[in-house]
C-alpha cells in the first residue's frame, strides 16, 4: 500500500480534526444552555457561526456570488432542512430533563447515517442489498437501549422512559431526520457546501425571534464566553470547513471509517463534560447504532459517502 502524500497528510489530519470537533457538540451545547438558555445559546452560537462564516465567503473573490447563484430549491429547501435540524437539536439539549437524557438525546441524534444511507434509496435510487433493514433495526435498537438508564430493559421500560418527558427525543430524532433528508436531497438538486455559512446565519436568526417570544435567564461569567466562542467557531463553522477539505482532497475511505466513531466519542465526551456516570447499556446503545450505520453503508450497491461533506451539528 503506498503512503499518502504530503498533500494528502494534511486536509485527512483536518478531516481527523473535524471529527473531533464534531465529537464535543452537544455537550458544549449543554453547558452553555444550562448557563444562558436553550434559544439565548443557539441563537448567539449560529448567528456568530453564520457571520464569520459569510464574512470568510466575502473575502473569497467570487465565493458569495457563486452561493448565491445555487439552484433555489437548494438554497430554500435543502437550506430549511439544515435549520430544522440545527432548531430540533438544540431545542432537545436544552428541554433535557437533567444531564442523563442529554446523553441519550446524543445516541438519538447519531440515527442520521443510518436514515440518510435508508433514505438514499428513494431519494437518489441507490440500490440496496436485503441486510439494509437489518442495519436500520440495530440502530433503533441503539435507541431503545440508550432509554433504558435507571429502568429494566423491556419495552414496558421503554414506554415508561419515553413517556416521562417525550419532548427531547422527539425533537432529537426530528433534527436526525432532517439531517438525513438535507443530505440526500441537496445531491439530487445540485447542492454546494459554500452554502453552509448562509444556513447557520439563518438558524441564528430564527432561533434569535423565537428568544424573543420566550422568557429566558443567562448567568454570564467567565467560563461561558469562552465556551461560545468555541461553541460558534470550532464544532459550527470549523469542523465543516475541514471536513469539506478533507472530503476533497484527503482519504476518505479512512475517514469515512472513522467517522462512524462520532456517536462514542461525543456519549464519552459528554459524560466526561457533564459528570455523567454512564451505564453499560448506554455503551451497548453507541456499538449498536454504529453497527447499524456500518451495515447499512455495507448495504449500499452504490457507495454513499458517510457522513456528507455538510453534517450538522452534530
Amino acid at each position: 500500500m503506498t503512503q499518502p502524500t504530503a498533500p494528502r497528510r494534511l486536509p485527512t489530519a483536518l478531516g481527523v480534526l473535524a471529527i473531533l470537533l464534531w465529537s464535543t457538540t452537544i455537550g458544549c451545547l449543554r453547558f452553555l444552555t444550562a448557563a444562558l438558555g436553550t434559544f439565548t445559546t443557539a441563537a448567539t452560537v449560529y448567528t456568530l457561526a453564520g457571520v464569520l462564516g459569510c464574512m470568510v465567503l466575502a473575502l473569497r473573490r467570487g465565493a458569495l456570488r457563486r452561493v448565491l447563484a445555487l439552484p433555489k430549491a437548494y438554497l430554500f429547501g435543502c437550506g430549511a432542512l439544515c435549520v430544522l435540524c440545527i432548531a430540533g437539536l438544540n431545542t432537545a439539549i436544552g428541554f433535557s430533563n437533567g444531564n442523563q437524557q442529554v446523553v441519550e438525546i446524543s445516541v438519538v441524534n447519531y440515527l442520521w447515517p443510518a436514515l440518510t444511507l435508508f433514505l438514499s434509496v428513494p431519494i437518489l435510487g441507490r440500490k440496496a442489498r436485503p441486510w439494509l433493514a437489518l442495519g436500520v433495526i440495530l440502530s433503533l435498537a441503539g435507541v431503545f437501549l440508550a432509554l433504558q438508564q435507571g429502568t429494566r430493559t423491556t419495552w414496558a421500560g421503554f414506554a415508561e422512559r419515553f413517556a416521562d418527558r417525550p419532548g427531547p427525543y422527539l425533537f432529537a430524532l426530528t433534527g436526525a431526520l432532517a439531517w438525513a433528508l438535507y443530505s440526500t436531497l441537496s445531491r439530487r438538486v445540485g447542492g454546494d457546501s459554500g452554502a453552509m455559512p448562509l444556513f447557520l446565519l439563518a438558524a441564528g436568526l430564527l432561533l434569535g425571534l423565537v428568544r424573543l417570544t420566550v422568557k429566558e435567564s443567562a448567568t454570564w461569567s467567565w467560563k461561558v464566553v469562552p465556551a461560545l466562542v468555541y461553541a460558534a467557531v470550532c464544532p459550527s463553522l470549523l469542523a465543516y470547513s475541514f471536513w469539506d477539505l478533507a472530503m476533497r482532497k484527503g482519504r476518505i475511505v479512512l475517514l469515512a471509517a472513522l467517522s462512524y466513531l462520532i456517536p462514542i466519542l461525543s456519549v464519552a465526551f459528554t459524560c466526561l463534560l457533564l459528570s455523567v456516570q454512564p451505564k453499560w447499556t448506554l455503551w451497548a446503545a453507541c456499538v449498536l447504532v454504529v453497527a447499524g450505520a456500518v451495515i447499512s453503508k455495507l448495504s449500499i450497491s452504490d457507495p454513499f459517502p458517510s457522513p456528507p461533506s455538510e453534517s450538522d451539528d452534530g
